[in-house]
């Protein structure tokens, strides 16, 4: 093990007051940073006895604070926003920054105007009568270059100080580093040190552990929830992972990128922030993780009631349940990845995949629900691996008992850090799987039942928006996605009409959409485009070879439980059913693969 940086940055709220009660009463002073409210709330009052006015806001998503924690909404008819526009962020970031203000409103009317760049929010309350309250709304940024030279702006902490004279003249205005800013600046450093050698970075693990305050406030709407410990979870993850990239010499984005197990560990703390980052050995599979059916589970119940993700081992049982022929190979840790042929009366050249990215959770379930109903049938062969990265559902699990509800991207990817679906050469490990459904069944017909952010991404530290995935950053409903090969577009948009039509008959999706969508385009501007029958869909040629036609499903689940997950695999599984129906009915006009 290499220990490449361990140290503790001190609280800055604890500086801030110490520095306020050293220049003596009488003082005004603004700040932003990091921290949730009630902490922000008491010293306020500490202060505030020693005869100093203080004022400190969250340098997290403050327009929503401010409508959180000051502005006073009653008697309002309507909201109007003037955003910032600064040439060195997208144009919309800071519209999309105030998300889910829209949902936070009880109903009334809310209005975004882009504004000049000052980093200054101008907001006009509409009351009862026509007056008008307006506001003006500090955005603390900062320009901040990466490690591989890129410049953002995004949010930081922030200090303005009034003297005592009569007319409280500014004496200090000016951005500060926050202990949030700081561990991850001194955590990406140490990957900037380290010696990787000519290859670039090459690892088992990688683990970034980080003991902070900072923010985490259930919103009212949906599963909103502002958390900057999730954030930063995001933030190390993806970081990283573009280091590791750009030291590899490969394009930005390259997800066949095989550094290694990156582990960012983000967990509640008080006081100082504590952090540590080091390289470890690649983690085996103990003889009890490695998903075997045998013996009871956790998770015991029904299936099609199923509230949360499923332990490893009760997605072993039901597949043991179902007929046909098994194959298998093993993870980059050692976990079985499990396949079934399932035999039936006509073979139409169906693969039915699920936990691909392994933080998306409730395909895993729907692809198992719809097999049991495929298989009761006897009449349609088809494949099925339920799940396909175990090494990132077991980090999910892990990541789950301390933030149950945070996105855990980290998860996504396999334990050598790629996306196994851009896996392009042996040893397979894991893709090994799905190649041989592929071969067996003589596929026509892939169905890979994904998930995405059930709330808001971001990634703070880095421009706010998440990179590459920006328009991934607000949840926009339940959508499909298409790909074909040659010739195939007709065919591609007959089967996304038909799946589209038979899932908007899910109970409770259509309002889900539509709620949704609703929010989407109040802050980004236009609805999700196009769709069919309240169901978003895009169409494209397959960017990689594989089956003739590909059908991905995209349900926001990941962070969600309850009555959410439940809606969520009963549309992937109506998905499944209803790609089956249509290949059934013409299964021999698809070439194979």
């Amino acid at each position: 093990m290499a220990i490449l940086a361990e140290t503790t940055i001190p609280r800055s709220l604890d500086l801030l007051a110490v520095r306020c009660l050293g220049a003596g009463p009488g003082r005004r002073v603004e700040a932003w940073l990091f921290e949730d409210e009630a902490v922000r709330r008491g010293v306020e009052e500490r202060l505030r006895e020693a005869g100093i006015e203080a004022r400190l806001r969250s340098a997290y998503k403050p327009l929503l604070h401010f409508f959180l924690e000051e502005a006073a909404l009653e008697g309002v008819t309507a909201v109007r926003i003037r955003y910032p526009v600064h040439a060195a962020a997208n144009p919309l970031r800071f519209r999309m920054e105030a998300y889910p203000l829209a949902g936070l409103l009880g109903g009334r009317m809310l209005r975004f105007e882009p504004g000049g760049d000052d980093l200054h929010y101008e907001v006009g309350l509409l009351r009862e009568g026509g007056g008008e309250e307006r506001q003006r709304v500090f955005a603390p940024n900062r320009l901040r270059r990466d490690l591989l030279g890129r410049e953002s702006l995004s949010p930081c902490g922030w200090w303005c100080r009034r003297d005592a004279g009569p007319g409280g003249q500014v004496v200090e205005d000016e951005a500060f580093e926050t202990e949030y800013e700081a561990a991850f600046r001194l955590a990406m450093e140490s990957l900037d040190r380290h010696e990787w050698g000519e290859s670039g970075p090459c690892f088992g693990v990688l683990e970034m552990r980080v003991e902070t305050g900072g923010i985490e406030r259930p919103l009212s709407y949906g599963g909103e929830c502002l958390s900057t410990r999730e954030a930063l979870h995001e933030d190390l993850y993806f970081s990283a992972l573009e280091f590791c990239g750009a030291r590899a010499g490969l394009p930005p984005g390259d997800r066949r990128l095989q550094p290694g197990q990156i582990v960012p560990d983000i967990r509640p703390g008080e006081g100082q922030t504590r952090l540590r980052v080091a390289i470890q050995p690649r983690e085996m599979a103990e003889k009890g993780d490695k998903g075997s059916g045998r013996g009871a589970a956790e998770g015991e119940g029904e299936l099609e009631s199923a509230a949360r993700p499923l332990p490893l081992k009760r997605i072993a049982q039901e597949l043991e349940a179902l007929p046909g022929e098994r194959f298998e190979a093993l993870s980059v840790q050692g976990r079985p990845v499990r396949g079934v042929h399932v035999p039936g009366e006509t073979g139409i050249g169906l693969v039915v995949t699920a936990g691909q990215h392994a933080n998306e959770t409730s395909g895993v379930v729907g692809a198992l629900r719809a097999a049991r109903v495929l298989a009761g049938t006897g009449r349609l062969g088809f494949a099925l691996i339920p799940l396909e990265n175990p090494d990132g559902y077991a980090l999910h699990e892990r990541f789950r008992r301390v933030h149950p509800h945070h996105m855990h991207h980290a998860a996504r990817y396999t334990a050598l850090g790629d996306d196994l679906e851009a896996r392009d050469g042996p040893p397979w490990h894991e893709k090994a799987v799905r190649l041989e459904a592929f071969h067996r069944i003589g596929a026509r017909l892939h169905v890979n039942l994904h998930g995405y952010p059930a709330h808001e991404w971001t990634r703070p530290l880095s421009g706010y928006l998440p990179r590459g995935f920006e328009s991934w950053s607000i949840p926009r409903g339940f959508f499909l996605i298409l790909r074909h090969g040659p010739g195939l577009d007709g065919m591609a948009g007959a089967l996304m009409r038909h799946v589209a039509e038979r899932v908007a008959t899910v109970p409770e999706l259509a309002a889900f959409n539509r709620r949704q969508a609703i929010l989407y385009e109040a802050h980004l501007g236009e609805a999700p485009q196009p769709s069919h029958a309240g169901i978003p869909y895009s169409i494209a040629p397959r960017p990689r070879p594989g089956p003739p036609l590909a059908l991905i499903t995209e349900f926001p689940d990941e962070t969600v439980e309850g009555e959410d997950f439940r809606l969520a695999h009963a549309v992937q599984r109506e998905a499944v059913l209803a790609a089956a129906e249509w290949l059934e009915g013409g299964w021999n006009r698809v070439p194979v693969a």
